[in-house]
């Protein structure tokens, strides 16, 4: 048990390998490392892209098109 709510439990052992499960409440969120920094990392490149505000103006026209286009055909 870690603390009074979560539980770690093997699951299946084959070999050299251990399948383990994590039981938890559903508000409390379970996450590996791993994928923390790798989201992490994806966030910190796509902050450092240099937009210009003239690129986003255009961005703008071409999804309101898009938008007005979806509504106009429902």
């Amino acid at each position: 048990m870690i603390g009074d709510d979560v539980e770690i439990v093997i699951i299946d052992i084959k070999g050299d390998q251990v399948k383990i499960g994590i039981k938890a409440p559903k508000n409390i969120a379970i996450q590996r490392t791993e994928v923390i920094q790798e989201v992490q990392e994806e966030n910190r490149q796509a902050m450092s892209v240099n937009i210009k505000a003239q690129d986003l103006g255009e961005i703008g026209k071409i999804l309101n098109k898009k938008t007005l286009k979806n509504v106009s055909s429902t």
